[in-house]
């Protein structure tokens, strides 16, 4: 089940890319108005250490929705089916969310009060001309509200391991990664690309549908196992009787001959008693 995760983990963050544009492209934009003095090639560098502070934060948040997972949701749900229909259901969610559903806007607004809880941290981190804010600026970076990280959390929480829920959020990030990294004409044309071939709803359909199957198909085939399980008693208590029957068939076949034999036996006697008694009768006359 991780691998599929991982992968409708990667298309969320892929496709999402645009919504992570729009929140994040003014904060992008400070970044490179402050790197104006560096070389190109620092540049390039300390573009892609706050790109991994940012996947860290990521993962520590990952690593949080993972003890939520296993220390409180998994012992309320052991022994059931019930987290494998929470897993369908939360990706259900997310698809419904790709297509447009507003269910995570109220989710961004209390985000949004914690991210201007870390204003004065971010201010410190301007101008972003070493590799160590660099790295400061991604990790705060990490927590901007963002309704498509929340839906990658409630993935990693049903996820029920603490190193999965790491690993699908890092993966989640590694899938915003190409548009926030590319070039001014490059990001146009992704852009334009995901709109076009409606992209990011069509991924949506793949979550509902995704989700769907992990609720459906295990029910499905437990119901088709147990009906091929009973059919299977059914044969081979047939195959049981029937050797059965034509015992006691011969068995009584066996009891018959018996008695028949055992009056054959009997039938010479009572001619010799009935000879006996003849006899003296017939010399009393004499």
């Amino acid at each position: 089940m991780t691998t599929p995760l991982l992968l409708a983990a990667f298309a969320m963050g892929f496709f999402g890319s645009p919504h992570c544009l729009g929140m994040c492209g003014g904060l992008v934009t400070a970044f490179g108005l402050s790197m104006q003095e560096v070389s190109p090639l620092k540049k390039r560098g300390l573009i892609a250490t706050y790109h991994f502070g940012r996947l860290v934060s990521y993962s520590i948040l990952g690593v949080i929705a993972g003890i939520v997972g296993t220390t409180v949701l998994a012992p309320l749900l052991m022994g059931n089916s019930t987290p494998r229909i929470l897993l369908g259901l939360v990706l259900v969610f997310i698809g419904l969310s790709m297509l447009g559903m507003p269910f995570l806007n109220k989710l961004e607004k209390v985000g949004m009060g914690v991210w201007k809880k870390l204003s004065p941290l971010r201010q410190k981190v301007f101008p972003i001309t070493t590799f160590p804010r660099a790295l400061a600026a991604g990790l705060l970076w990490g927590f901007l509200p963002c309704g498509l990280v929340y839906g990658a959390l409630l993935m990693a929480v049903v996820g029920n391991d603490i190193a999965t829920g790491a690993l699908l959020m890092f993966v989640f990030g590694l899938g915003t990664v190409p548009m926030l990294v590319a070039t001014q004409e490059t990001v146009g044309w992704l852009h334009k690309q995901i709109g076009r071939y409606k992209l990011r709803q069509l991924n949506g359909v793949v979550m509902i549908l995704s989700g769907l199957a992990v609720i459906a198909l295990p029910m499905a085939m437990k119901h088709m196992g147990g009906h091929g399980s009973h059919g299977g008693h059914q044969m081979h208590g047939s195959s049981i009787s029937a050797p059965a029957e034509h015992g006691t068939h011969n068995m009584q076949h066996m009891a018959d001959e018996n008695m028949g034999g055992h009056e054959l036996q009997h039938q010479p006697m009572n001619d010799h008693m009935h000879s006996a008694d003849e006899m003296p009768m017939q010399h009393h006359s004499n």
